[in-house]
């Protein structure tokens, strides 16, 4: 691929997280030329800046309050439909759309802009939502979460790409640590908010109640967000733009997702033998499409999702698989921990919800000081592996939960899982910067995220097929005889009968929930290890502090390459 091809790409995603913006002035970030500084192209007013990241900031402060919601109100829909088996495709659905459709909301802010984007996102996300509460079925609530996914990924997508437009890159930590406390007080506040409600009104209201705050962020980009694009970008033709989406490549990474996670689910949920040619269809046609979608971004795709020259690169490709992983093991922790106060310790679905809060407060102050950190240091290897190692501790810890665990434990030993996560994720995204060409940013940045919403998905997927394959095979272990299928069934679909259930067949259930648990935190041990030895080879370059030493930075890459360029001619 051309340099001039690689630029066009970089400018396609445009901006991603890894810039953030200022107190004063708001100025667009910079060109993807590498040695031009153009004058600013947005500029506005505090009290401007303030209703528009008000706008923005909302729509991610719900879309955080949503996702811990929904996964404290597992148990109770699951119980509810009597179909708790099926839970972990509430999760499942939802992070599917994302990994989905994040990568194509880039090119869609350019083709729609910003505030277009940012309103097909709010709107997608919202019906799906509202949806969920007027659910007639299991199914139909999958469904529902699944579209609320097409727009849940372009709301944290279009977002991020719209402060980028708006402040330098200096400010970025102050922002940073911004964005990620009202992330984090959405994520720690949807918890005990979501069993609160679930407790008192019931779990559809708790989908009912995001829509006033809904309306509100979507009234605030409507009227706020006005932020111009290049002159480049806007005066491509509508055809012009089209092609910057990869729609080959985003549909073949959608069945490829697709198949490997359906598969995994439905041996588990389903109880269907491996040689079922509903399993092994399933996993041959995503290993089909994996192939394709490999030919597809290499040979193809003229701006593709996920370009392979990148990930080729040490540092790039030891990102991808960090934020892969951990990821998978995040994701993992948040839907299960709950599970595990409900189905174990049989709390209440309020006290389920607010054991996520201390993890919560881990994840917002995880990201500022690891920015801190990078700010006061100027380096990053060390903190990236401590922050691995944070989320080993944690894993052990859960997996040595058992009865005679104190109430302090059970409190605080997700504090390093979050605290160590949001560190992480912060400080290979910075290495991941660092580490490439300037014209090379955007689509890096993409990348980053595209990994991180795979495991995602794959996190709750692989999850929910371990802990029902041990489940049930506990279950029938401890409970034998007439009436047996009848009664694990009725424990696997609704955790909410457990308590109702005589002494010794609640003291089975209970006991094979724990066993199916530890399980699932075992595996997190063994991820997460992998996680620390992937982040080993991460390189360790210049941070810069100022508009100045960044391009400083960059022109001292591009020389190289040029040099290297010119040689091969």
């Amino acid at each position: 691929m051309s340099s001039r091809s690689s630029s066009k790409e970089s400018q396609s995603l445009l901006h991603d997280r890894h810039q953030e913006p200022s107190y004063n002035s708001v100025e667009v970030a910079e060109s993807s030329l590498p040695n031009s500084d153009p004058p600013p192209l947005n500029q506005v007013s505090r009290i401007d800046l303030f209703w528009i990241l008000s706008g923005l900031w909302s729509a991610v402060f719900l879309g955080a309050l949503d996702g811990t919601i929904v996964a404290t109100l597992l148990s109770p829909i699951g119980s509810y439909f009597n179909k708790s088996n099926q839970a972990s495709y509430l999760g499942t659905s939802y992070l599917l759309s994302v990994c989905c459709f994040t990568p194509l909301y880039g090119r869609l802010s350019d083709i729609l802009g910003r505030k277009g984007a940012m309103l097909l996102g709010l709107t997608l996300f919202g019906s799906g939502t509202i949806a969920c509460a007027f659910a007639p079925s299991m199914e139909a609530l999958i469904v529902a979460r699944a579209v609320a996914g097409m727009g849940g990924g372009g709301v944290m997508t279009v977002s991020s790409i719209a402060v980028t437009d708006l402040i330098p890159l200096k400010h970025r930590g102050l922002y940073q640590g911004m964005t990620n406390i009202l992330f984090g007080l959405g994520a720690g506040l949807g918890g005990p908010v979501g069993g609160w409600v679930n407790d008192t009104l019931g779990w559809r209201a708790a989908f009912l109640l995001q829509a006033p705050l809904l309306l509100i962020s979507f009234i605030l980009v409507a009227l706020k967000v006005n932020i111009k694009l290049s002159d480049e970008i806007q005066n491509q033709s509508t055809y012009s733009k089209l092609q910057r989406i990869d729609f080959m490549g985003s549909f073949t990474l959608v069945v490829a997702v697709a198949g490997l996670l359906l598969g995994f689910s439905l041996k588990t949920t389903e109880e269907l033998p491996w040689s079922h040619p509903l399993i092994w269809g399933l996993f041959c046609t995503s290993a089909v499409f994996w192939v394709a979608f490999i030919l597809v971004e290499a040979r193809w795709a003229p701006y593709p999702v996920m370009p392979l020259r990148l990930i080729t690169q040490r540092t790039p490709l030891a990102v991808s698989l960090a934020n892969f992983l951990s990821s998978i093991t995040a994701f993992s922790m948040l839907y299960y921990v709950p599970m595990y106060f409900s189905a174990v310790r049989l709390d209440s679905s309020t006290n389920a919800g607010l054991h996520l809060l201390p993890h919560s407060v881990a994840l917002s102050t995880g990201s500022m000081f690891a920015g801190w950190m990078m700010r006061r240091t100027g380096k990053l290897y060390h903190l990236t592996l401590a922050s691995a190692a944070l989320t080993i501790l944690a894993s052990i810890l859960a997996a040595l939960w058992n009865d005679n665990t104190s109430k302090y434990h059970l409190w605080l030993d997700i504090i390093p899982q979050g605290f160590g996560m949001a560190s992480l994720i912060t400080s290979t995204l910075i290495a991941m910067i660092a580490g490439v060409y300037k014209e090379d940013m955007a689509v890096a940045t993409g990348i980053t995220y595209l990994f991180r919403t795979t495991g995602q998905v794959l996190g709750v997927s692989l999850s929910g097929a371990v802990l029902q394959s041990v489940l049930v095979r506990k279950l029938r272990q401890r409970i034998t005889g007439p009436g047996s299928f009848e009664i694990i069934e009725e424990i696997r679909h609704s955790i909410g009968s457990i308590p109702n259930l005589a002494p010794a067949l609640r003291k089975a259930a209970v006991e094979s929930y724990a066993d199916a648990l530890r399980v699932v935190f075992i595996c997190q041990i063994a991820i997460n290890i992998l996680v620390f030895i992937t982040c080993v080879p991460i390189e360790e370059h210049p941070l810069p502090g100022t508009h100045q030493e960044q391009e400083e930075h960059y022109r001292n890459q591009q020389n190289p390459r040029n040099s290297t360029a010119s040689t091969v001619e």
